[in-house]
């Protein structure tokens, strides 16, 4: 199978920057900007060509309306939705570490840790029950939508998952999840203004 025809190049990467203004109305407009676009469905879309994927490191990228964050990471390509299943910060500026055994991208926000190949969430914590308690790592489940990655000729795909059970951070990808999105991203700027 060859590379996806030229249809399935499109991509969108759209910036929002929030001055403290109305941020609902803000996001309405964005999203009414996004469905105007007339993406192709059902993927594998062209995100970009690998060497300046590879470079880039961590691009976001906006595929059928939903926003996908591509990391290149120890010879290898991830793709998840870019904002934290937890709070909905975004992921791009994500630290890459591993943690028993599994790559992981930190939240900036809250530090939580997502496994870029499963969309898990891990934590450290011990057992009261013990009777001398050892930390260990354990996972919350998968919580991070991911999407699949190939690369042919140079040039990068990414292919939105297909699975349509609920992962929590899909609420981030609708309108409710965009609002509070918008209403923390204002708190933190009014934060640093102080």
């Amino acid at each position: 199978m060859g590379p996806p025809s030229s249809a399935g190049r499109a991509v969108s990467s759209t910036v929002v920057q929030l001055d403290g203004g109305d941020t609902a109305a803000v996001f309405q407009a964005f999203h009414r900007a996004m469905e105007e676009e007339k993406q192709p469905t059902g993927g594998p879309h062209f995100v970009g060509k690998k060497d300046e994927m590879i470079e880039a490191k961590h691009s976001f990228r906006t595929l059928e309306g939903r926003d996908v964050l591509i990391v290149y990471h120890q010879s290898a390509f991830y793709a998840i939705d870019s904002y934290c299943y937890h709070a909905g910060g975004t992921l791009l500026n994500g630290d890459i570490e591993e943690f028993d055994g599994k790559m992981c991208i930190i939240c900036p926000n809250h530090k939580y840790k997502i496994c870029l190949a499963q969309g898990e969430g891990i934590y450290k914590a011990t057992d009261p029950r013990e009777k001398t308690p050892v930390p260990r790592w354990y996972s919350k489940g998968v919580k991070q939508r991911i999407h699949t990655v190939t690369e042919t000729n140079g040039d990068v795909y990414v292919k939105l998952s297909e699975d349509r059970g609920f992962i929590e951070s899909d609420f981030y990808q609708g309108e409710k999840g965009k609002v509070e999105r918008a209403k923390a991203a204002a708190a933190e700027k009014k934060k640093k203004k102080r």
